[in-house]
């Protein structure tokens, strides 16, 4: 209790000294298509919370990627905007967002039904380890990449996976709020990954990235992408799973567009 107190204290004090400067800040976010659509209430709490989040986490790059003033504003609003009506203590546990220029290799154990364990090299676009750094590529993350994919925002997808993890592993399954039934979150997203998934393998058109058939954890982090950058698409795809992540995030993106 006393160390909520004082962290309020401490936050309060950094706001008013170190708030993102108003120019900063809306020359980094006018690029966001993301954040259209956002009241100028909304936009102020979301300048709040990017510039504590900026006091509480590192932003480094990697692999001789120079990290700019713009860059750490607009990777500290997009990934605020998922808990814009939540809380930044949904953040806590972890301290780094890591920046390659492209995609990064990662090397995994896997261990197979025998048993035997297995190195597994993977390239991805982004990475949110528990309790560790958020990682991903900034060519993916990039305003200004010349082809982004429909839904796509790689940092929204792996910072839903720390939401995701605050209840243990990414298993798609975020710490709900008391009002929330969770048995009906859970018959909601099974249905609907189950569906996915069956759709995947018999080769139908999918609406939404099919990398959300991987698994429960995918499936929450690629929907949430979707909800807060094409929530159209995934209301027309999954209209019972936008309504949970809508009393989960406390947000409805479609009322903005």
């Amino acid at each position: 209790m006393v160390f909520r107190w004082l962290r309020r204290i401490r936050r309060a004090y950094y706001l008013r000294k170190k708030r993102i400067p108003f120019d900063v800040w809306q020359s980094s976010i006018d690029p966001l298509p993301v954040l259209r659509g956002l009241t100028n209430a909304e936009l102020n709490r979301l300048r709040e919370l990017s510039s504590l989040f900026l006091y509480e986490k590192a932003i480094n790059g990697a692999r001789g990627m120079e990290v700019t003033e713009t860059m750490r504003v607009q990777v500290a609003a997009q990934a605020c905007l998922p808990i814009l009506n939540l809380d930044l203590d949904y953040y806590d546990g972890w301290h780094e967002v890591i920046i390659y220029p492209d995609t990064f290799i990662v090397q995994h154990e896997e261990i197979d039904a025998a048993g035997v364990v297995h190195q597994r090299r993977r390239v991805l676009e982004g990475e949110a380890w528990d309790r560790g750094p958020v990682i991903f590529s900034w060519q993916d993350a990039c305003p200004d990449h010349s082809a982004p994919e429909a839904g796509a925002n790689v940092i929204i997808h792996e910072l839903s996976h720390k939401l995701d993890m605050l209840n243990g592993e990414a298993n798609g399954m975020p710490p709900l709020h008391a009002a929330m039934d969770r048995r009906q979150w859970t018959n909601i997203f099974t249905q609907a990954f189950e569906r996915i998934q069956y759709q995947g393998e018999s080769g139908a058109d999918l609406l939404i990235d099919p990398y959300a058939a991987e698994s429960p954890g995918e499936f929450f982090s690629v929907t949430s992408e979707y909800f807060f950058v094409a929530p159209h698409i995934l209301n027309a795809s999954f209209p019972q799973v936008y309504q949970q992540l809508s009393n989960f995030y406390r947000q409805d993106p479609l009322s903005r567009y």
